[in-house]
């Protein structure tokens, strides 16, 4: 069983991170998607898409998508849970996650991927100006997170969860993706080094 990565990438990370708090350790195989590796033939064998993580099982199933890989994960090993407890818990969990994938995290990617140079080659065409508007939508859900943060510790309730380490790992993001976190979000501020503090973040 391994993973077959780019330890760069955001969407790895979050599977680095979820693994770590569960303390599982297993094998990662690097590939270099600035050269283009995650578009190679075998690559594109595994995962049609061509995108990073895969995890490859000992009996060569294959899954990818983060989520899919954390969700695996999280049913061979339920502790610690990451993905909610019971029915209510479950649901919560999985409502703030998707809200920090498709309102954080992919506009911090998008942000990234249409004004960063590093990109030209790999976002054909680059639109700056979706770049920009994805900029102040980063924004608008940091101020959102603020307020939802001044009334418990984490991002889906009382306990750490997936919803954190996606929220965690799109806030990173956002200095390779040049936009500045605003400095009037104290709740926000005191979630970010609490998290970020953690051993798992540095996975």
């Amino acid at each position: 069983m391994k993973i077959i990565e780019d330890g760069r990438a955001p969407n790895p990370r979050r599977v680095r991170v979820f693994l770590a708090e569960k303390g599982i350790d297993i094998e990662y195989e690097q590939i270099d998607i600035t050269e283009f590796q995650h578009k190679t033939p075998d690559f594109s064998d595994l995962n049609p898409l061509q995108r990073v993580p895969v995890l490859l099982l000992d009996d060569g199933t294959v899954i990818s998508e983060s989520m899919a890989i954390c969700r695996y994960f999280e049913e061979l090993q339920p502790e610690p849970p990451l993905m909610g407890v019971g029915p209510l818990g479950k649901a919560v969990a999985e409502m703030w996650h998707r809200r920090m994938e498709l309102y954080l995290l992919f506009h911090v990617a998008q942000t990234f991927r249409h004004l960063h140079p590093a990109m030209k080659e790999m976002e054909k065409p680059q639109v700056s100006e979706w770049g920009e508007v994805n900029r102040l939508r980063v924004l608008s859900m940091l101020s959102l997170l603020d307020a939802e943060l001044s009334g418990r510790p984490f991002i889906a309730g009382e306990e750490y969860s997936v919803a954190d380490i996606t929220a965690m790992v799109s806030v990173d993001f956002m200095k390779p993706a040049r936009i500045e976190r605003p400095e009037n979000l104290p709740n926000l501020d005191r979630w970010y080094g609490e998290v970020s503090s953690r051993p798992s973040a540095k996975a």
